[in-house]
């Protein structure tokens, strides 16, 4: 039980770390992923909404009472990341490694957020 607690904390954490980062980079070099969404064919002016939309979903996945907003954020994510990776893998910039590892962590700290709520 420990145990489980224990990946799905680092899991979390790690995730968390990555989308931190990611937000960081929307929000603060916001040129450089200006460049990116041209590159991807999406609005440039998605880029401060999903920053936000991004952060929400961190509190979410970390506040114990949002049990049902916390499985919309889970499942946010997923799709974001899936839809990231291939993004990237489409346009060739060799960057969906990060969409990977965000993905992996995001259902390992899945899966063991329900072994500790059972």
């Amino acid at each position: 039980m420990k145990t489980n607690r224990i990946i799905f904390y680092a899991a979390t954490g790690l995730l968390t770390a990555l989308m931190l980062f990611s937000v960081g980079n929307y929000f603060f070099n916001h040129e450089m992923i200006k460049g990116a969404f041209i590159s991807f064919g999406y609005p440039t002016y998605l880029i401060y909404p999903y920053g936000i939309a991004k952060l929400l979903g961190l509190v979410a996945l970390w506040v114990p009472t949002f049990k049902v907003l916390r499985e919309w954020a889970y499942a946010g994510f997923f799709f974001a990341f899936i839809l990231a990776f291939f993004a990237h893998y489409m346009i060739g910039d060799g960057e969906q490694m990060g969409a990977l590892i965000a993905l992996i962590l995001l259902m390992v700290s899945y899966v063991f957020n329900k072994k500790i709520n059972r």
